[in-house]
């Protein structure tokens, strides 16, 4: 007999763990193979490059194809200067809301994929219930690519991947691809009163992020295609977050840190963004060279994320739907592992507990009506399987 735990208790234990994802995560991921061992299921891991942390996987009931996967991610984001009034480690409830780092994006719906192993066992499906718990989905969806290809040497193939990402239980079937580049521009430091014979790394940065000003300008003015008028806003965007630099005021800036990134409407190409980037930047580079040759700018790849497409007649929108009778058109312009198992030739749907408005936010929360929501719906799917 394993260890049966309520899917509170679950939640409960998932959230006290910190996994920010500049951490390890391995103390959960131990926790979820002794739980999952306890009542007899294999799990696998799909290590990090440096094995500070795993993803976990694992298939539940028959060793057949045509099951389905419930998928989830294990890091959080930090709580580090947020205003919080509870303790973001201690899941608490208040008002009809459970407050914890996580509990809503997503230990909310990781809990409750675990919580329905032993549901599974007991119903004696005849098709499996899939498991995947990745790492780093919060700094670009990182750790996924690395897990799927050992899902698919490892598990018979399902037929539906459900990422529980929160969407009020709304069957999501789009959302936007990205990809963002770390960008370093390297100036040469002179006194500023001689600012025509040294090469400021702010004021060359400045002109590359104005590109991104004048992209979204231009398109925020297109006629969207079909599919890009269901987002909102419903055309690719650039951005930057973030931006580092300088020595003092009246030195020419040795260096400019920033990353630039694109959320790209699904039918345009990664690809053509990035080479228009980079002969943005081949453009300021040149002038900054014309001064001094010795500077320059470097740009590295920090992420790339497939966009999740609408599929045809698709699977796990068709099961979605069955069981939620949620019918509506519903896209999102935030990215989400389900690009990545489209891409690597699964069925995917995003559909998960909890509102993406409480996602990063101090007293994150879910509803606990929601929570047991997703607790319903992964009940239903577990009937489907053992029909």
């Amino acid at each position: 007999m394993g260890n049966r735990l309520s899917a509170r208790e679950i939640l409960e234990r998932l959230v006290a763990f910190p996994t920010v994802s500049r951490d390890s995560n391995l103390d959960l991921i131990d926790w979820v193979e002794e739980y999952l061992a306890s009542w007899g299921v294999t799990a696998h891991r799909a290590w990090n490059a440096d094995r500070t942390k795993a993803a976990l996987y694992a298939s539940v009931g028959p060793q057949v194809e045509g099951g389905v996967m419930l998928s989830g991610h294990t890091d959080v984001v930090p709580v580090d200067g947020q205003d919080w009034t509870t303790d973001p480690w201690v899941l608490t409830e208040k008002a009809g809301k459970l407050y914890g780092r996580g509990a809503c994006d997503m230990k909310g719906f990781d809990a409750i994929a675990l919580w329905a192993v032993p549901l599974a066992l007991e119903a004696g499906i005849k098709r499996p219930l899939q498991i995947a718990l990745s790492y780093d989905e919060e700094v670009g969806c990182t750790g996924a690519p690395d897990m799927i290809p050992h899902i698919l040497r490892d598990l018979p193939k399902a037929a539906a991947v459900i990422v529980g990402e929160p969407s009020m239980m709304a069957a999501v079937t789009g959302h936007k691809g990205g990809t963002g580049f770390a960008t370093h521009i390297r100036g040469f430091e002179v006194h500023s009163s001689l600012l025509h014979i040294g090469v400021s790394a702010i004021l060359e940065g400045a002109k590359v992020i104005d590109w991104a000003n004048k992209m979204n300008a231009e398109n925020r003015a297109k006629v969207p295609g079909e599919v890009a008028a269901l987002f909102d806003p419903p055309w690719t965007t650039v951005h930057v977050g973030m931006v580092s630099g300088g020595t003092a005021h009246n030195i020419t800036a040795k260096d400019c840190r920033f990353s630039l990134d694109f959320r790209v409407v699904p039918g345009e190409d990664m690809a053509d963004w990035e080479a228009r980037y980079r002969a943005e930047v081949e453009r300021v580079q040149a002038g900054m060279q014309a001064v001094r040759p010795e500077s320059g700018i470097d740009i590295a790849r920090r992420f790339l994320l497939p966009p999740l497409k609408p599929e045809v007649e698709g699977a796990a929108e068709a099961l979605v739907r069955a069981i939620t009778g949620d019918n509506g058109t519903h896209v999102v312009s935030y990215g989400t592992e389900a690009g990545q198992f489209q891409e690597a030739g699964y069925s995917t749907v995003v559909c998960g507990p909890g509102d993406i408005a409480q996602a990063h936010q101090p007293d994150e929360w879910i509803s606990v009506a929601q929570f047991e929501a997703g607790q319903d719906f992964v009940r239903k799917v577990i009937d489907r399987l053992a029909a």
